[in-house]
């Protein structure tokens, strides 16, 4: 079956982030082909899709981490504020301050509760001791986290608990101010107490951010997303019994769309579970 290239839902107001014909490398091997997709401003975006199917592939390409992969190489175009992040002159550290990143295992610093939510305004110069006790306090706050760590911010973050931990990661995304939040998973290792109150968390976080979230769990993409890119695998046949397989997204829509009347059979059959 060939890929079909998905057209964004026709919504007013302006998009976070287009994609036009992004086409990801790891060396010579193409592992996404041709996605084209227009990410709506303050909407949660979700992608799913089967393992090895590009979606976290994709989710990096958006604020070029995947640059940091040896090999790996993006063609096609991926507009932010009128510019190819791609483009020449473009700043990686910059798009990365602009669109940040929170991962599927909670990664925080060895550092202290503090430290880790000042770190990244540290780094974009910002020195006084009121301004950044002000933004360790708002960011903690915004990711429900201040009222359970107040009185111990000298703490390491790695004391914290699981849930506890990613929430301490998205206060430090959103400390730096971002456009946009990508997460790649972000409730994979955490129990259903904890991915309620991520959950609950990113459905308050969308009221100021873009957020685009990579999950292989449709019931949570039916519970936070507005939109949901559903991508899937390709394949063609080489000598001696191999193949070679990439990425392709196959449709983009509305949530309840995607998951009640999908215009694409093979979104119906991924959504009914006879593959994944």
């Amino acid at each position: 079956m060939s890929a079909v290239k998905a057209t964004a839902p026709a919504t007013s107001g302006a998009y976070a982030i287009e994609l036009k014909n992004v086409n990801v490398f790891y060396g010579e091997k193409l592992a996404v082909k041709d996605v084209n997709v227009n990410i709506q401003r303050q909407k949660i975006t979700a992608f799913i899709g089967p393992s090895g199917c590009g979606k976290s592939t994709v989710l990096r390409a958006l604020n070029r981490m995947n640059d940091l992969v040896l090999g790996a190489r993006v063609a096609g175009e991926v507009i932010y504020n009128g510019q190819n992040l791609y483009g020449p002159n473009i700043d990686p550290v910059e798009v990365r301050r602009r669109i940040g990143m929170v991962f599927q295992k909670a990664n925080p610093f060895p550092k202290s509760i503090y430290d880790n939510i000042a770190y990244g305004p540290r780094l974009l110069g910002i020195r006084g001791k009121q301004q950044l006790d002000d933004i360790v306090e708002r960011s903690l706050k915004g990711a429900f986290l201040w009222d359970e760590v107040k009185n111990d911010l000298k703490k390491s973050g790695l004391a914290l608990s699981g849930g506890q931990q990613q929430r301490l990661c998205i206060a430090r995304a959103v400390a730096i101010e971002p456009d946009v939040i990508l997460m790649d998973e972000p409730c994979s290792a955490l129990d259903p107490i904890a991915t309620q109150a991520i959950e609950e968390l990113m459905r308050e976080l969308v009221k100021t951010y873009t957020i685009v979230i990579v999950t292989h769990n449709m019931q949570q993409a039916q519970r936070v997303a507005d939109f949901t890119a559903f991508f899937s695998i390709r394949k063609e046949m080489l000598n001696e019994g191999k193949d070679r397989r990439w990425g392709v997204l196959v449709e983009y829509a509305p949530t309840a769309t995607i998951f009640n009347s999908p215009a694409n059979e093979e979104t119906e059959r991924y959504i009914g579970g006879e593959f994944g």
